[in-house]
């Protein structure tokens, strides 16, 4: 079976263990070990006899439940089946671009959605200065924050200034809602001030739905009308759909996801500190990008052959190649296996 580039892939890691997928543990998806809420779970339950109707094509409860939470008009917003598929709908825009500024390292899915419309790919570092002959208003910029797979938060105004430098400006908040409110960097609240922003958002790492592909856009309504032309009817399936409106809100969820990440965070920070040979780095998100002296795919089959654990290998992100690894933030009684295995390895 292929090794696959995205985490989460429990079935090549079963096969590789030698043992059920459901005895995997896996830190290679990043995830909150929370949920899914018991709101969400109980509003799909609810809704299960809605199963042999057509969901709304216009989403009007879902976006209407958007629209309360981030305090703007739901035409400003277009849910998606995940964000995935809202990012091959901005590929195809900025592929019209003379080129497209990528942060590196970046998301594989960027180079994928870029790459099938032959959009122009110009890579900038992490430091997010972008040499002033790239920012013209016939390209693109593209970019996540918090970042994967560094967890590194930008603050909302060193990236405000390239609003008025590109005809595009997307940001992919996929991890944003980990951050606090009153730390988070979100461009939401600017969104009306720039018809040239795109902010993408996830539900399914926050609230634990991977399962059920929920992502929306936030942009100008304008943009958002000529994407749906571009997409299938119906991507959000009824479940997903129920299940979004309770999760956003539930407010005890997410305070309890507040309270547990920094502690959690910090204890398999300061564990894989102490292991010889691995180098964690600081991360707002629910991740934690971890150097290593040695090869991490060969650390990656042993942790999986001799403990069932899954780790995220970073062979995908060219710039990191074999000797960094990426880690979910789980419970701490799993932080702990995998800081033993870790030991052991």
């Amino acid at each position: 079976m292929r090794q696959p580039a995205h985490g989460g892939n429990l079935a090549w890691a079963a096969a590789l263990a030698g043992c059920p997928p459901n005895a995997i543990l896996d830190f290679s998806a990043s995830i909150s070990p929370l949920g899914p809420p018991n709101s969400a779970i109980a509003a799909i339950k609810s809704h299960i006899g809605n199963l042999k109707h057509y969901p709304d094509p216009n989403y009007s409860e879902l976006r209407l439940a958007l629209s309360h939470f981030h305090q703007l008009p739901s035409e400003w917003i277009l849910p998606g089946n995940g964000s995935a598929e809202l990012l091959t709908l901005i590929g195809r825009e900025l592929a019209q671009l003379a080129a497209t500024i990528l942060i590196t390292p970046a998301f594989g899915d960027y180079y994928r959605t870029l790459t099938a419309y032959n959009a122009k790919v110009l890579e900038c570092s992490l430091s997010l200065v972008i040499d002033k002959r790239q920012r013209t208003k016939d390209k693109g910029l593209l970019l996540n924050n918090p970042h994967n797979p560094t967890g590194k938060l930008f603050s909302r105004d060193s990236i405000l200034p390239y609003l008025e430098q590109f005809a595009l400006v997307v940001v992919d908040e996929a991890f944003m809602d980990f951050v606090p409110p009153n730390e988070e960097q979100s461009l939401i609240p600017v969104v009306q001030e720039y018809p040239n922003l795109v902010v993408l958002r996830s539900l399914t790492k926050f609230y634990s739905l991977p399962g059920l592909r929920l992502g929306y856009a936030i942009a100008h309504p304008d943009c958002l009308a000529k994407w749906q032309l571009w997409r299938d009817p119906w991507p959000v399936n009824t479940l997903a759909a129920a299940a979004a409106i309770a999760a956003l809100q539930d407010t005890e969820f997410q305070q309890q996801t507040w309270a547990w990440l920094p502690p959690a965070r910090n204890q398999l920070f300061q564990g894989l500190a102490e292991i010889p040979g691995l180098q964690p780095q600081a991360s707002a998100a629910n991740f934690l990008l971890v150097e290593s002296q040695e090869s991490t795919s060969q650390l990656q089959q042993q942790l999986l052959k001799y403990h069932q654990i899954l780790i995220r290998d970073c062979l995908s992100f060219k710039e990191l190649g074999d000797r960094f690894f990426r880690v979910a933030v789980r419970q701490e009684s799993d932080n702990q296996r995998l800081l033993t295995a870790l030991k052991e390895s």
